[in-house]
């Protein structure tokens, strides 16, 4: 190479992308309850740790919410909803103005929250930076684009009148967060709560609480009016109960365990009916058929399980095979498992870092243990840290756990099947319905399988491709609504129906 930075063909030097690096000692700025565009300490004076998984050291102390504190945050989110307010009053091109200026905040500030992400979730930073923020950031700028284009239509009535529908925000929004993907999660419920105009109160996990405080001083420096966006972290059985059970919320969007959405679903039938998005659990499966480009399948289904260290509810957890690759598929996926680099999250060759707290890896351990029991032949994995496939061949019994229960970690289950009719019925033979994968070359076997799957999303030939612009949800225990997509409009709004009689002689 030349001395002035050409190659010697006179050809200008190609630069590779710089890595992103996490910041070292990070400092955490924000740790209190976020209402009415201030910081404040929790009514009760308590707090509680928020540990980084990876090293099992408590990051820092967060002020812990409770009832009084939703209930403060409510008034707030009521005050901001109140028709004169600025928020109501505001024209809708600026509401998308202003979710475009949070998704320009969150762009410049993505090295700090992919590092908080990664302290508090153990998930490896480039996952966190390339994968969670850059999903983020699509999704501001998505619903930011709809702010100005949610509109009713003209209905033709008999007789001398005049109809006409007004798409009108729901009122306050309440919002509950998992652990998995905290910061992504609470994107995807104040960007269309937003854009729609409402206002919002949300409760992160409490394993996970500090990239959504960071964001709350975003949405302050954006230009968001004071109470549009309250952030109460705290407990399940005591913030998310109140959420769930208070009268003056009128809808509430929830991503977790099926278990938990139950509990919720029956709390807003006991307070006021207020509307439910739930995005629940998933046991999803991935079918790969003799024909399919075997090669992608195994690529597909390994990042499909074993991505967010298994932690997603959208994981490739039960893996039927078609019996004539059976045997290769099993081999090129241990191949794959072994070459998995598991390790420091924030070192960029980990590729799997630690699950998020001890009690988690309790439960993927005893479930383990529970399918080895059953007749599960592990095919790779020996020890606690490492990723595991089974074999599971024959008969599968129904109350087989790694099979049917949602172990949500690092497992995956490799199952054969003989016939199409035969595998549709089993990857069905499931509570849940939140995705499904199929691999196959026949576009006639792709249709009918992907008509007949009972799941909210069918991926042919990828996995886990989401994008903002398509719905995301699930068929029976998986939930109820949308998520994501213009499908997602119709859960924060509600439909107003004008009809206006007019004069005989006008007609």
């Amino acid at each position: 190479m030349a001395e002035n930075g050409t190659i010697e063909n006179g050809q200008p030097e190609k630069k590779l992308p710089q890595i992103p690096r996490p910041l070292k000692n990070l400092d955490v700025k924000y740790t209190k309850i976020f209402i009415n565009n201030e910081f404040h300490e929790s009514m009760s004076g308590k707090k509680f740790p928020t540990y980084n998984p990876a090293t099992g050291g408590k990051i820092c102390e967060v002020e812990e919410g409770d009832k009084p504190d939703i209930g403060k945050a409510v008034e707030a989110a009521k005050a901001a909803f109140q028709r004169g307010s600025p928020w109501r009053q505001m024209d809708v091109s600026s509401r998308g103005r202003l979710l475009q200026r949070l998704a320009d905040l969150i762009e410049r500030d993505r090295v700090i929250l992919a590092t908080l992400e990664t302290m508090d979730t153990g998930k490896p930073f480039l996952h966190a930076f390339f994968i969670d923020l850059e999903g983020c950031i699509k999704t501001l700028r998505y619903f930011a684009g709809w702010a100005d284009k949610i509109q009713g239509k003209t209905i033709p009535v008999d007789d001398t009148f005049m109809c006409f529908t007004r798409h009108e925000p729901v009122g306050v929004c309440g919002a509950i967060i998992p652990w998995n993907f905290p910061l992504l999660m609470f994107v995807w419920k104040i960007a269309p709560a937003l854009c729609c105009g409402n206002t919002i109160v949300i409760k992160p996990a409490e394993q996970t609480p500090l990239t959504a405080l960071h964001v709350g001083a975003l949405v302050k420096e954006a230009g968001f009016p004071p109470g549009v966006v309250n952030i109460v972290p705290g407990y399940g059985p005591t913030v998310g109960a109140a959420i769930a059970s208070h009268m003056d919320i009128d809808k509430v969007a929830f991503t977790g365990s099926t278990e938990v959405g139950k509990c919720i679903k029956e709390a807003a039938s006991k307070s006021n009916l207020k509307r439910l998005t739930l995005e629940l659990g998933g046991k999803n499966p991935c079918i790969v058929f003799a024909d399919a480009d075997l090669d992608l399948a195994v690529d597909c289904a390994h990042q499909g399980v074993f991505f967010n260290q298994g932690q997603c509810c959208t994981a490739a957890s039960r893996v039927f095979v078609e019996e004539q690759v059976y045997t290769e598929f099993v081999r090129r996926s241990v191949e794959y498992a072994r070459k998995r680099v598991i390790g420091d999250p924030l070192d960029a060759r980990t590729e799997q870092g630690p699950q998020v707290d001890q009690k988690q890896f309790d439960k993927i351990l005893e479930l383990i243990e529970s399918g080895k029991k059953e007749g599960a032949k592990l095919e790779c994995g020996s020890g606690p840290f490492a990723t595991k496939i089974y074999k599971i061949e024959g008969n599968i019994s129904h109350s087989l756990g790694i099979y049917l229960i949602r172990i949500f970690g690092p497992v995956q289950s490799i199952m054969k099947f003989k016939s199409l009719e035969e595998v549709i019925k089993r990857a069905n033979n499931t509570e849940f319905g939140l995705t499904a994968a199929v691999f196959t070359k026949n576009l006639d076997k792709t249709l009918t399988v992907a008509s007949a799957l009972q799941s909210g999303t069918v991926w042919i030939n990828c996995y886990n491709a989401m994008h903002a612009q398509t719905p995301f949800g699930g068929f029976k225990m998986s939930g109820n609504g949308r998520e994501l997509g213009e499908y997602a409009l119709a859960e924060y709004t509600e439909v107003k129906t004008v009809t206006i009689k007019i004069s005989q002689n006008y007609c």
